[in-house]
């Protein structure tokens, strides 16, 4: 190790980030971290993850107020939103955890934190606020940061992405949102239950692309319901500015032109990788547009040189991230190879219902050209979904020609809950009737997940080969009813 002034260096204080840090530190490695923002935690902490989701709490609050006669109670008349409240409380809650990410406490488990721009000048050497410090090893995990469309005008134009659209000093009386992903939806649903009015444009004949088709048109649906107006196949050609008002010039998939105007413009199209000011092609790491190009053990064409997170372009989620800071553990720390293994990655669209998967839905098996069979259960068939008022969505579960579970989809009350037995089933390579046989508290929206399991085997147990066996077997005399039910009760009534 003589010759470097670091076991391991990291660039980046977001999840992937901070996990290696914690791991190594904690395991003995003199390890260096290294973050350009202000304070750790990245972009998930301050403009992504903890923020959207208290953003939508609150909007499934005041959305829950203003409908407090579907639960029973009287009608409620419920003052504009100050966003500046929303705002505060958001501070709030990034605050509370951001004491999880502090300095102090990585300072505690041995990691030394330095603020500022990272650069590489050679492969082993940054250059950080005018000194060069040296690592044996180094992990990129500088994250992604929202893409802009290169759209006429746009750059003339103010807008907004997610790092703005949270700490707003007001409520937008209108918005436009260009992009129909995970994060465009949440917040067109959630900006609209606060007041505003909202419309979202997208290129592509469904929002959530990644999702199967009749599970993203019914989360659409209950987002149209809500006043949300949706322009997709609609491709935008110029964005302007008048005054207040932002100008979005588009046309339909019939080359039809339209317009439209709002106070906010929203720009959520995707992401792209934080590698520009790294100095990455100077030291010949290989890159694209999607990022860093890594192998299974997440190592760049530098075998010491790692890529975790977002800044690698593959599953932009702050649980791979952290799952992917372990595996960096594995091998530079371990020097144990292991490497990623994406098969049962979960996620989850915080929409209000969620939509939840894992592994593989329907998309995904056509495209693999596996013979595949859906089971699926309506939350209208759940008690206490019922109970709470949650009728809309359902559970699918996709399984393989020899009955093997290849994914479930959820769309429902607290989908990313009810998902995590899943992730447990999946990973613990349990059998669909031990789910099924398992007893489940009743009433809770959990026993839908042991319903679907059982319904692969009701056709089974139920059948006539069964019952024929049964009645050799003991002499079971059959239906005591036919179906009518005027018939039974007299059956019921006869007297001897």
């Amino acid at each position: 190790m003589a010759g470097f002034d670091y076991d391991i260096g990291i660039i980046g204080g977001g999840a992937a980030g901070l996990t290696v840090a914690s791991g190594a530190a904690q395991l003995g490695a003199k390890t260096l971290l290294v973050e350009r923002e202000k304070e750790l935690g990245g972009d998930c902490l301050h403009f992504g993850c903890v923020p959207s989701k208290t953003l939508i709490r609150s909007a499934h609050v005041y959305h829950t107020m203003k409908n407090a006669t579907a639960f029973g109670l009287p009608a409620v008349e419920v003052p504009p939103v100050d966003f500046r409240q929303v705002a505060d409380r958001i501070r709030a809650v990034v605050g509370t955890i951001q004491e999880h990410d502090s300095v102090e406490r990585f300072c505690k488990l041995g990691a030394q934190v330095c603020f500022g721009e990272a650069e590489f000048k050679d492969e082993h050497a940054i250059q950080l606020n005018g000194h060069a410090l040296s690592a044996k090893s180094w992990v990129i995990a500088t994250g992604s940061s929202a893409a802009v469309p290169p759209i006429a005008g746009l750059d003339q134009t103010d807008f907004l992405t997610n790092r703005d659209i949270f700490y707003m000093d007001r409520l937008p009386a209108s918005m436009i949102i260009l992009g129909g992903g995970p994060i465009g939806i949440e917040m067109a649903q959630a900006f609209n239950r606060l007041g505003t009015k909202v419309s979202v444009i997208d290129m592509a004949p469904q929002i959530l692309g990644k999702e199967d088709r009749d599970l993203a048109d019914a989360v659409m649906d209950v987002l149209q319901a809500e006043g949300v107006a949706f322009r997709l196949n609609s491709a935008v050609s110029r964005i302007g500015q008048e005054g207040t008002r932002r100008i979005v010039s588009f046309q339909d998939a019939d080359g039809r032109s339209h317009r439209l105007e709002a106070e906010a413009l929203l720009v959520a199209i995707g992401r792209v990788a934080n590698v520009e000011g790294l100095g990455l092609e100077g030291i010949g790491v290989e890159f694209d547009r999607q990022g860093i190009k890594v192998d299974a053990r997440l190592r760049t064409n530098h075998k010491h040189i790692y890529a975790a997170g977002d800044s690698n372009g593959g599953y932009q989620f702050t649980h791979a991230a952290g799952y992917e800071g372990g595996i960096v553990v594995s091998n530079a720390v371990f020097r144990l190879p292991r490497k990623t293994d994406y098969t049962h990655i979960p996620w989850c669209t915080y929409t209000d219902p969620e939509l939840a998967s894992i592994g593989m839905n329907e998309k995904a098996a056509q495209r693999a050209g596996i013979d595949y069979r859906v089971w699926s259960e309506p939350f209208g068939g759940n008690d206490r979904s019922l109970a709470e008022g949650e009728r809309t969505g359902q559970i699918k579960l996709i399984l393989d020609a020899k009955e093997k579970p290849l994914g479930v989809q959820i769309l429902g009350p607290h989908a990313g809950e009810l998902l995590n037995e899943w992730v447990a089933i999946f990973n613990g390579k349990v059998k669909l009737a031990t789910l099924a046989g398992a007893v489940h508290p009743y009433p809770t929206i959990g026993e839908i997940n042991k319903r679907v399991a059982g319904s692969v085997y009701t056709p089974k147990i139920f059948s006539d080969k069964v019952r024929k066996g049964l009645k050799f077997f003991f002499s079971l005399k059959g239906r005591a009813c036919q179906g009518e039910q005027d018939k039974c009760l007299q059956d019921c009534t006869m007297e001897e």
